[in-house]
């Protein structure tokens, strides 16, 4: 049966194009995932939305002006994305762009986590300062880029070396990224908000800085007083015990989805007067 057969093989090759559409998709979504260009793709969307809408509704200039957006916009999408498309070009010449993406083990996580306690704990007691950032879902390549990459396994003797004083890499904040010391001495942006203490200094002013424009993660380590601070979502949480930065570490960065439970440590802006 010609025709039968022609048919089966058409309904075939569909599903298989489907899949490999979506596999494709699937990538660059991941690819994108945890950068600034998701936040661009949703205001590519409501430009979509809004054209659609504005034609539906017989808005005849502003469907006029979101076709010169969308008709002018492709050149601005390659130029704003352009970080983004060289990464996946890169990975594609690797042979990478196709591998198999695998999640993030919560072995490999609590690993990370007991590697930032005990260093924390070492170079508190010794009024070693220190500024350590983990990256979440917000990337933060940008600022990955601005200190001197390193791409190594976590361990808790890597990071107090890193900030051993008068070393080369002592002087910024250290990048966490997927479980790896991705760069040391990184520049972080300082929080200009007027609330913050005159007291605390420029380390905990990029912490909260950074935490203002991202979603990470930020550990601080007084070379003043010892004492351990953490920043998350432009909050400061200061004078934190060893025990009382493991369970906000654990909550964030192993339990972040299961339901939240009420936290023993509470997020103070002001804090205490000896941060």
């Amino acid at each position: 049966m010609p025709f039968a057969d022609w048919t089966f093989w058409k309904y075939i090759s569909s599903v298989v194009d489907i899949l490999v559409v979506w596999y494709v998709i699937y990538k660059l979504i991941n690819l994108i995932r945890g950068t600034k260009a998701v936040q661009l793709l949703k205001g590519i969307l409501v430009i979509l939305i809004v054209r659609v809408a504005s034609d539906f509704f017989g808005l005849t200039t502003l469907s006029w002006m979101m076709q010169q957006v969308i008709t002018y916009g492709f050149l601005a999408v390659i130029i704003i994305f352009q970080p983004e498309l060289r990464r996946a070009l890169e990975q594609l010449g690797r042979g990478k762009f196709f591998s198999r993406s695998t999640g993030v083990v919560d072995n490999e996580q609590e690993k990370t986590v007991e590697a930032i306690i005990k260093a924390t704990d070492y170079m508190a007691k010794r009024r070693i300062g220190a500024l350590i950032s983990i990256e979440r879902e917000t990337g933060m390549s940008d600022y990955i880029e601005t200190g001197i990459a390193l791409n190594s396994h976590i361990s808790s003797e890597l990071l107090i070396n890193i900030f051993i004083p008068n070393t080369p890499l002592h002087d910024g904040a250290v990048i966490i990224q997927k479980n790896n010391v991705a760069a040391a001495a990184c520049y972080l942006p300082l929080s200009e908000s007027p609330f913050i203490s005159k007291e605390l200094g420029t380390r905990h002013r990029a912490a909260l800085g950074i935490s203002e424009v991202t979603d990470s993660i930020t550990v601080v380590v007084s070379e003043e007083t010892g004492n351990i601070s953490l920043t998350k979502n432009g909050e400061l949480h200061r004078d934190i015990k060893v025990e009382g930065l493991r369970e906000l570490l654990t909550d964030e960065l192993l339990n972040h989805n299961k339901p939240k439970q009420a936290s023993s440590a509470r997020w103070n802006w002001r804090g205490k007067s000896n941060g």
